[in-house]
This record gives C-alpha cells, sequence and structure tokens, in this order.
C-alpha cells in the first residue's frame, strides 16, 4: 500500500515540477525525421550525418541548453542565439532564422528543422556545429542509420 502511494506520489512530483528534460527521441524515429525532412544529400550531408550531429549536441533531447558566456544553444540542433534565434539576452543578436530561442526547445521541431537546413545551406555544411567537427566529420556514421 505504501509503495503504491509512493509510486503516485513519483508520478505527480513528475508532472508537477517543471522539467528541465524535453522529449528524447528514439534514435530511428529521429532518423525517420530526418529522412521525411529531405535531409539525405541536402548541402552534401547524409542522415547519418545529421544524426550524428544530433547525438553529440543534445543527446536527442529537444529541450537541450548550453550556456556559451555570451551566447546560448538552445534544441534538439543547439542553435546559437548570437546568430539564428532571440533569446532576449544575447546582445547584438542577428536573429537570422526569425524565432524566439524558447520555440527551439519545445516538442514540436519543425521550426528547428527549418531554422538548422537554413544554417546548413548557409554554411554550404555542418561546420558550424562543434559537435559535428569533433566527433563526427570524416568518420564511419553507419551505426547511426543502421537498422532504421
Amino acid at each position: 500500500k505504501s509503495m503504491l502511494f509512493l509510486g503516485f506520489l513519483l508520478v505527480f512530483l513528475g508532472l508537477a515540477l517543471p522539467g528541465t528534460q524535453g522529449r528524447i527521441i528514439s534514435r530511428c524515429e529521429m532518423v525517420k525525421i530526418l529522412r521525411r525532412n529531405g535531409f539525405q544529400g541536402f548541402e552534401g550531408t547524409t542522415v547519418a550525418d545529421w544524426m550524428c550531429l544530433v547525438k553529440y549536441e543534445s543527446g536527442y533531447n529537444t529541450k537541450a541548453y548550453n550556456n556559451n558566456g555570451p551566447s546560448r544553444d538552445y534544441g534538439i540542433f543547439q542553435i546559437n542565439s548570437k546568430y539564428w534565434c532571440n533569446d532576449g539576452r544575447t546582445a547584438g543578436s542577428k536573429n537570422a532564422c526569425h524565432i524566439s530561442c524558447s520555440k527551439l526547445q519545445d516538442d514540436n521541431i519543425e521550426d528547428d528543422i527549418r531554422c538548422a537546413k537554413k544554417i546548413a545551406r548557409e554554411a554550404h555544411g555542418l561546420s558550424p556545429w562543434y559537435g559535428w567537427k569533433n566527433h563526427c566529420r570524416g568518420r564511419d556514421l553507419s551505426s547511426f542509420v543502421r537498422g532504421c
């Protein structure tokens, strides 16, 4: 009886407390999302490149956040507030994606996808993302899409 109460209490607290963890998108679901949204071959990249990028940038977490000092990175693609989104805190923000950074941390990643593609289009690839440069570039990434 007390274990049941404890279970209900934990569920209630999990729902009542604001979480910093967003939706963690499973590997194969993310592969499907990327394929469906035309990432294969986009600016010379592969779905495997994007999967590796997302793993090392956000761990597939839609609510990921990283403070870089004067700017911050937001969402599943870790989009930076100095150039791409407006967080109301970053001085001189360009907001090139015309979006509030908080919109990059919700579970709807359609706007994240549009902005990530804009970044990749302007850079002609994934070089703006340090997670990709440091962990993915030039490596065999087939394991990121295998079985999906």
